[in-house]
C-alpha cells in the first residue's frame, strides 16, 4: 500500500554519514516537530539523480527554508557510504542530509519502491518528492516511471 498525504512517516531507522562513519537515525529524530522536504531518487551517481534531482535542491535549499523548512533530505537505497560520497561529489555541504536506506526499509514502509532488477539494480525508491509537517505527509509528488517533472526543488518551492 503507496503511503498518501495525510498519512505519518512510519518509524524506521535511516543512516548517514558522519566523520566517525555511518550513523543512525530514527525517522522520529527527523521528523518529530520539524518541517522536512524529502525527496528520494533511485540511486547515486545516476545520470538524471546527479544532474538535475540533487543538484536542484542544492541550488534552492536557502529558498526552500526560507519557506520555514527545517531540514532537505535526500533518501536513497544506497549505504552511507555512497550517500555520503556523493554528497560530497554533488557539494551538498549542510544544505541536504544525505540519508540511505540501504536495505529499503522505509522505502517499503512508504510503498515507493521501484524494481529495477531486469537493468541489474535490484529494488530501489521511487523518484518523489513530499512534504513532511511533524511527521505528516502534507504533500507527495511522485513521478511516473523514467521522468523528472513533479519532483523537482521548484515544484517543491510551488507547493510551500
Amino acid at each position: 500500500m503507496t503511503i498518501k498525504v495525510g498519512d505519518r512517516i512510519p518509524s524506521a531507522t535511516l543512516y548517514r554519514m558522519t566523520e566517525n562513519g555511518p550513523a543512525p537515525i530514527s525517522t522520529s529524530d527527523i521528523f518529530k516537530g520539524r518541517k522536512v522536504v524529502l525527496f528520494a531518487l533511485p540511486g547515486a551517481y545516476t545520470p538524471t539523480c546527479s544532474a538535475k534531482h540533487l543538484p536542484g535542491f542544492v541550488a534552492k535549499a536557502d529558498d526552500i527554508k526560507a519557506k520555514g523548512v527545517d531540514t532537505i533530505a535526500c533518501l536513497s537505497v544506497n549505504d552511507a557510504f555512497v550517500m555520503g560520497a556523493w554528497g560530497k561529489v554533488q557539494n551538498v555541504g549542510n544544505k541536504v542530509l544525505m540519508l540511505a536506506d540501504g536495505s529499503g526499509e522505509l522505502t517499503k514502509l512508504l510503498g515507493l519502491e521501484l524494481d529495477l532488477t531486469s537493468r541489474g539494480m535490484g529494488v530501489r525508491s521511487d523518484r518523489y518528492a513530499m512534504i513532511v509537517d511533524d511527521g505528516v505527509i502534507t504533500a507527495l509528488n511522485r513521478e511516473a516511471p523514467g521522468a523528472f517533472e513533479v519532483s523537482s526543488a521548484e515544484k517543491m518551492l510551488q507547493a510551500l
